[in-house]
């Protein structure tokens, strides 16, 4: 059996509460206990976060294990493994003699292994006459085996925090698809219904979700966000209730003159703008904007796609959704005409689709699309910036992300 001597750490390193914590973690071992060192390492790895441990220091710890020559932890039988700098930054792929050494104190600090220093500081054993290690100097793994039920309850821990967090964005996914879609109908049929506010509280809420959230983050976002979906429900079901006491002759003209229907009091001259939209369709259909296509675009302003009612695979589709938010972000017949003529539909139809990717930094929605027009007839407008800056705002949110 090798005989463990807590030590004071060699050289000028100081004493911490965490080694004497550790120590103590190795020092309370359950007599006789055992346990898989790499199932030990996985409940390490997915509680990391709870540690404060990183992905370099857990790196080292896979280095640390890996000398050890069982595929168990087990009490009493020579957990201390003493290798070279050297070696342990050969097996932890290369890592420099600084950063070990660095990773290594983390590891102490987090209570995962303890260091037992010689008296001159070299990590070395000691052999008996049988040939047997008596006596061993380096990194004691004893505190993973009188953690390791503690560390598993800690991974189970957080593969519950993990899972509540997927079903939390889950039910903000589909709540978010469920209010664009019903403020989608909602325009485009012309129910009555104040659709402007309803959108803009919407973009109020989802412009409050960071790109990387925590369940408790997410929670009231998910509370407010079933709130609004239930009023704008409630706008769509009081239109049907209303539709049910009227007589049979306007239920069925409903569906027969369905293009006739009495645009909402919000915009006046709906009625023809949307057989406008019709002709534009028509034209943009052959007439494509050279350069960029419509993958392009839908990268760069994903939440347009949340308000189409059958999905966005043509330009004629992007120009017909744009056509109903361009009235949910406050744009006006009258603006979404001349941009419509000075651009041409498919580039008004993008630039609708960038402002409302764009949320609340555009103020006046109505007067930048106006701005954006003037400068259309000066020849001075061009949409490829408006994309490119887009799509370098989102690679970048992404890579923040991961």
């Amino acid at each position: 059996m090798i005989e463990h001597i807590s030590t004071t750490p060699f050289g000028r390193r100081s004493l911490s509460l965490a080694m004497v914590a550790g120590q103590m973690a190795a020092d309370g071992c359950a007599p006789g206990a055992s346990a898989n060192k790499w199932q030990v390492f996985r409940a390490v790895c997915e509680a990391k976060g709870l540690l404060g441990a990183s992905d370099r220091a857990l790196a080292v710890l896979n280095a640390l294990l890996s000398f050890h020559p069982d595929a168990d932890l087990a009490e009493g039988e020579g957990l201390v493994v003493f290798p070279s700098n050297a070696q342990l930054a050969l097996r932890a792929h290369g890592m420099a003699p600084a950063t070990l050494r660095r990773h290594l104190s983390v590891l102490v600090d987090c209570g995962l292994v303890v260091r037992r220093d010689s008296p001159n500081g070299k990590r070395y054993a000691r052999k008996g006459f049988g040939g047997e290690i008596e006596q061993a100097f380096g990194f004691d793994l004893t505190p993973l085996l009188a953690r390791a039920e503690e560390f598993e309850r800690m991974a189970e821990a957080v593969r519950a925090e993990r899972r509540a967090l997927q079903l939390l964005r889950e039910r903000i996914t589909i709540l978010r698809r469920d209010i664009a879609k019903m403020i989608s109908f909602g325009l485009e049929e012309g129910i009555a219904a104040d659709w402007k506010r309803l959108h803009l509280e919407y973009r109020e809420i989802i412009a409050q979700i960071p790109r990387t959230a925590s369940r408790l983050e997410l929670e009231p976002v998910a509370t407010e966000l079933a709130s609004l979906a239930q009023e704008v429900r409630n706008a769509l079901e009081s239109h049907v209730k209303s539709k049910k006491t009227s007589a049979n002759e306007s239920h069925f003209e409903r569906h027969i003159q369905n293009s006739n229907t009495q645009p909402h009091e919000l915009e006046p001259g709906l009625e023809e703008d949307q057989r406008a939209t019709v002709a534009q369709k028509l034209e943009t259909r052959s007439q494509p904007p050279t350069g960029y296509p419509l993958g392009m675009v839908l990268r760069a302003c994903p939440d347009i796609a949340d308000y189409a009612r059958n999905g966005i695979s043509g330009w004629a589709d992007l120009v017909e959704t744009a056509n109903l938010v361009r009235g949910a972000l406050g744009v006006s017949p009258d603006a979404w005409n001349q941009a419509c003529e000075a651009m041409g539909a498919v580039d008004a139809a993008i630039m609708v689709a960038a402002m409302l990717q764009k949320g609340e930094a555009i103020a006046s929605p109505g007067g930048y699309l106006r701005s954006l027009t003037a400068k259309a007839r000066g020849g001075e407008f061009s949409i490829g910036p408006v994309l490119m800056a887009l799509l370098r705002g989102r690679g970048g949110a992404q890579a923040r992300a991961g």
